[in-house]
């Protein structure tokens, strides 16, 4: 008896490899059912710890913990069939020391079954990252704006604008770049450097509010599609516009449940005729 064929995942590897050729599609997913739709049109989907913002009203990411990462890439695993699947890594799960970074990281691979964690930070960072990849566990980087570190950056802001900002995320680049790491998210950077640092990076580059020459984008889906309306980042696009569409759903359903015409009886189940 033949076996199914399995479908092939797309790989770290595979990523990498396509720096040069066109550009990588991501976005982030916190859940099956969005994973399921984005999957067929991805390269890489990306479990954010902005789901602490997106999904549970946290006022930034700091609060998130590995239970929800580890919850939710397990869910967006469910639904993935080619995808390259990242999860990232929370905040004080990393930073201490390369031991307790491979404990946590290995942790996750383990219990969602994903192909790479994404850890914050430059030069620093870079120590880690060797130590983990040398390990077999495949790294994304993020430079530039790190949401990590907003409580020491002063806020969200785009950076890169003094030469002391630029040479900071340029040798921030480097580091990440040589460290080991198939790729690396590049947030929050002003459009001229961008671009310069996605030119010298030996590995893709994912901007957000970054460069159009980065060599792959990167947008939370909530804020893509228009359901996230708290703020609109300038580097954002609503590719739709869904919080009007199911404001209008929620109002419809209401009104018919309060009316009585929902349920109707095609909605309801009856006593199945019995045989004379």
């Amino acid at each position: 008896m033949s076996m199914a064929v399995r479908k092939k995942r797309i790989s770290t590897a595979d990523i990498t490899a396509l720096k040069g050729e066109r550009p990588i599609v991501c976005l982030t997913a916190y859940t099956t059912p969005i994973a399921k739709l984005l999957d067929p049109h991805c390269d890489l989907l990306l479990v954010g710890d902005s789901l602490g913002m997106v999904l549970y009203g946290m006022t930034n990411t700091i609060a998130v913990t590995m239970e929800m990462m580890i919850a939710h890439g397990q869910a967006v695993m469910r639904g993935v069939e080619r995808g390259c699947v990242t999860v990232d890594m929370p905040f004080g799960s990393y930073q201490e020391s390369k031991e307790q970074a491979f404990r946590n990281a290995a942790r996750i691979m383990k219990e969602t079954g994903c192909d790479s964690v994404k850890l914050e930070g430059g030069e620093e960072m870079a120590e880690t990252i060797h130590f983990l990849t040398t390990r077999g566990i495949p790294v994304m980087g993020h430079v530039g704006l790190m949401p990590q570190q907003v409580n020491t950056a002063g806020g969200y802001r785009s950076l890169g604008r003094t030469e002391a900002e630029a040479d900071k995320i340029r040798r921030d680049a480097l580091a990440i770049g040589q460290s080991g790491a198939f790729s690396f998210v590049l947030e929050g950077t002003i459009e001229p450097l961008a671009r310069e640092i996605s030119a010298a990076a030996p590995v893709p580059t994912i901007g957000i509010g970054a460069s159009p020459a980065c060599d792959g984008q990167v947008l939370v889906v909530d804020d893509m599609l228009g359901v996230f309306t708290d703020f609109k980042p300038r580097f954002v696009k609503h590719f739709a516009s869904l919080a009007p569409v199911i404001s209008k759903a929620v109002e419809d359903y209401a009104e018919e449940v309060k009316a009585r015409t929902f349920p109707a009886q095609e909605h309801t189940f009856q006593m199945k005729k019995q045989p004379i």
